[in-house]
């Protein structure tokens, strides 16, 4: 799996710059480090970029980086960012988790106007109502409670959340950032 996110990172910085040999100085957005996800840090660190992951599971953000597949985690956006910048920077190949849900990284990423070359999204948006998805302004817990309890308002809630992805990851590219999915 890593091998071909590799790959996959790599041609993705060639689109953006065809002579790209390598991530360097280059910014790679997704979510997800469950399941299969853990090989996008690794792969865009491989690729020497900086990779910055999203995961609402904190559980699961532990283990990531207890294994070593996310060098660092942060739960403070500002704090996140300004890392980001500063690894951009200097060219650092490093990944770094986020501690939330991926919304309010996109609109924290499009209301400042950050520059992100490259974006994705590996979470599991086949089954969205079934914990592949969790709603922007809600805990995984929170979540987990509505998935059984409540389960058209959690679709509702998923839905809503979707839309403001969207519109922030549309914004990201309308500014040159290029996304893809798997």
């Amino acid at each position: 799996i890593v091998h071909g996110t590799n790959i996959t990172v790599l041609n993705a910085a060639r689109k953006i710059d065809e002579k790209a040999i390598d991530c360097s100085g280059k910014i790679f957005v997704t979510a997800g480090l469950g399941g299969m996800s853990g090989a996008q840090p690794k792969a865009a660190v491989i690729a020497k970029g900086v990779c910055v992951v999203a995961e609402v599971n904190a559980a699961a953000t532990n283990k990531r980086h207890a294994q070593g597949w996310v060098d660092e985690v942060y739960h403070n956006l500002d704090e996140l960012i300004r890392r980001m910048e500063i690894a951009r920077k200097n060219k650092e190949a490093v990944s770094i988790a986020y501690q939330g849900n991926v919304v309010d990284l996109w609109e924290k990423l499009a209301e400042e106007n950050i520059s992100i070359e490259i974006g994705s999204d590996q979470t599991s948006l086949h089954n969205p109502f079934a914990g592949g998805y969790y709603p922007v302004g809600l805990s995984f817990e929170e979540s987990e409670k509505m998935i059984a309890e409540q389960p058209d308002l959690f679709k509702e809630k998923v839905y809503a959340s979707l839309r403001r992805q969207v519109a922030a990851i549309n914004k990201l590219t309308a500014q040159g950032m290029y996304f893809f999915d798997y």
